[in-house]
């Protein structure tokens, strides 16, 4: 277990890499934005199409835990929907509130993964990204059309033109469709897509580490608080549970896990400033969650003795 814990410890390593980065000023603050543009546009579909291209997407493993995961996205947000009357939010900050809970950022989850289960787990991870993003982008460009500040926005081809501009989503529907085809391996362009693959986890890392953002955590920890258990703690136990009962296997058990245990993902931040959200409480609310992940994640490693 202690091999398994200081395996994902570069993972976080990366994070406050990209964080001291930042802060020191290595980098102009107006080089970081093309960095994250390269490494969301670029590197990232290099990894995920082919990890979904390849991936056993057949097995009752994958089935289940896509099926935990995202019923659990469900539940979850219906909850903060029907919560909303109680809220003393108004309508940007609930948005932030909203994608908190539901959003994850998929460039902590894969490298946990990754040191926790190879090769087969980050395929079955993969699979899972496809199956929950499509699922949350969609429902939090539609919270962010209806509360947002940014009305004039409001329009169903805002809603497909929102979701059909994420290159992680357009890479994962790519990598289903090559997988439904059977698409035999391509020499030289899944050759391309592995070396581009190869730099996106790590780059992703710094990248993540370099956007992160405290200042509102402690002006606004009661909201942040609130978000980062119902993120760190009541979902990944959720996730799991619900994977169980579907019949998931143990690496979709733990994949769901730690899935539920990943931070806010940093896009919201992105698509909180593009239609009006609270960016400074969704910036505090990827933060905080950042670092509650590696706490989190470590504690559940050990508790259900994942291998």
């Amino acid at each position: 277990m202690s091999a398994l814990i200081t395996g994902i410890l570069p993972v976080f390593m990366m994070i406050a890499l990209g964080y001291g980065l930042r802060k020191s000023g290595f980098l102009p603050d107006e080089a970081w934005r093309p960095i994250e543009r390269l490494s969301i546009n670029i590197f990232y579909p290099g990894f995920l199409i082919p990890a979904i291209w390849n991936a056993d997407i057949s097995g009752g493993g994958a089935g289940a835990a896509g099926a935990g995961v995202v019923s659990v996205v469900l539940i979850v947000a219906t909850v903060a929907l029907l919560a909303k009357p109680l809220m003393t939010l108004d309508g940007p900050a609930f948005t932030s509130v909203f994608q908190g809970v539901i959003r994850w950022n998929g460039f902590v989850f894969l490298p946990v993964i990754q040191s926790v289960y190879g090769a087969d787990g980050l395929a079955l991870a993969a699979v899972v990204l496809a199956a929950m993003i499509p699922v949350t982008n969609l429902m939090s460009v539609v919270v962010m059309m209806r509360w947002g500040g940014d009305q004039s926005r409001m329009s169903v081809r805002t809603l497909i033109e929102a979701n059909l501009a994420n290159p992680i989503l357009v890479a994962c529907l790519i990598g289903l469709g090559l997988n439904f085809a059977n698409v035999p391996r391509l020499t030289g362009l899944s050759d391309a897509l592995a070396l581009l693959g190869g730099a996106a986890l790590p780059l992703g890392l710094i990248v993540a580490g370099a956007g992160l953002s405290f200042a509102e955590v402690a002006r606004r920890r009661v909201t942040i608080g609130a978000v980062s258990f119902v993120k760190l703690i009541i979902t990944p136990f959720a996730m799991w549970g619900l994977c169980r009962l579907y019949g998931g296997d143990e690496m979709a058990q733990g994949v769901a896990l730690l899935c539920g245990a990943a931070p806010g993902a940093a896009a919201s931040y992105i698509l909180a400033r593009q239609m009006g959200g609270d960016a400074p409480l969704m910036a505090g609310i990827v933060a905080m969650t950042t670092v509650g992940s590696a706490v989190v994640i470590p504690v559940l490693l050990a508790l259900f003795h994942l291998t």
